[in-house]
């Protein structure tokens, strides 16, 4: 924005937006409203505004409100006609264009996609970077098999992070592994918010209730003979999968929840599919594995 030929007055508002807006824009992403006190529509959307700029401080966004009556050289280099008019502006440059953006949800939604697709620097971004490879960690550990290690790393990272959706899915995850299912239901329902419906914190109740309903079986070699000897008998296979399961056999409880729905996929209401299904968000969608299995159950149902 040249100076060259403005009077001191623009010259000043200039170097105010300088310093209070593009510069910050360097490293955070900036919301600027363009208002007026006389404005109706303005006084109905600045509050608005103002409270989910508030609530995405931490992730980097910052809020510069530009007074079109006192600014209104600024306002014309932006080409303003109309107000409220509300601009996003990155590393100096108007990245977005929010003023269609009225009530809260919306204008969430629209800083979220920016900010997916954006290097802001905010506190957020900065102590999630951090827990990123503790939580990996902890992950991993479970996936081992070691899940009274991986619930004492979950446990030192949610003190770091006591509100961290995924962080939480982990300890209830870990604690559903031990068999501890009163305390990760106690778990799960201390998550609130919207993190309580985080993928993450879903695939962990899918996981608790799979766990209560996938019954241990002391004879598991015996049922499977029973099973295989009569396939007609559906609950016995059923049994079967939910011991399969409760043993760590995905593999193998996959196979029986399979052929159950290509042998009979309306039995029970479709329990096998729905057996299956939750299975599969437990291991994790994305899984090369689940993939492969989602591939079999497709064939079977419209192959």
């Amino acid at each position: 924005m040249a100076t060259l030929g403005m009077s001191p007055a623009d010259k000043q508002a200039v170097d105010a937006f300088r310093k209070d807006v593009v510069e910050p824009s360097m490293s955070k992403l900036v919301v600027i409203d363009f208002w007026a006190e006389w404005c109706g529509p303005c006084k109905a959307l600045g509050p608005v505004i103002e409270k989910v700029t508030d609530d995405y401080a931490p992730k980097g966004v910052l809020l510069a409100k530009i007074d079109v009556d006192k600014n209104n050289f600024i306002a014309s280099q932006f080409q303003v006609r109309s107000i409220p008019t509300v601009y996003a502006m990155f590393q100096g440059q108007l990245v977005a264009d929010l003023t269609s953006a009225r009530t809260e949800s919306q204008l969430r939604a629209m800083l979220d996609q920016i900010l997916r697709q954006l290097p802001i620097s905010g506190e957020a971004a900065d102590a999630e970077a951090e827990l990123e490879p503790l939580i990996a960690m902890g992950e991993q550990v479970l996936a081992d098999g070691d899940a009274e290690r991986a619930l004492a790393i979950f446990d030192q990272i949610a003190e770091m992070a006591p509100d961290h959706a995924v962080v939480a899915a982990g300890r209830v995850r870990a604690l559903t592994t031990l068999g501890r299912h009163d305390e990760a239901q106690g778990a799960l329902d201390a998550i609130q918010g919207d993190a309580a419906k985080a993928p993450e914190v879903e695939r962990a109740r899918a996981a608790l209730s799979l766990a209560r309903e996938a019954q241990p079986v002391g004879d598991l070699a015996g049922l499977a003979a029973r099973a295989a000897a009569n396939p007609e008998d559906m609950d016995a296979r059923y049994e079967l999968a939910g011991g399969q399961m409760a043993a760590g056999d995905r593999e193998g409880a996959a196979e029986t929840l399979l052929a159950m729905v290509r042998d009979d996929r309306a039995w029970n209401e479709g329990a096998a599919r729905q057996r299956l299904l939750k299975l599969f968000e437990v291991v994790g969608l994305e899984d090369p594995w689940v993939a492969g299995q989602r591939r079999k159950l497709s064939q079977i149902l419209f192959g």
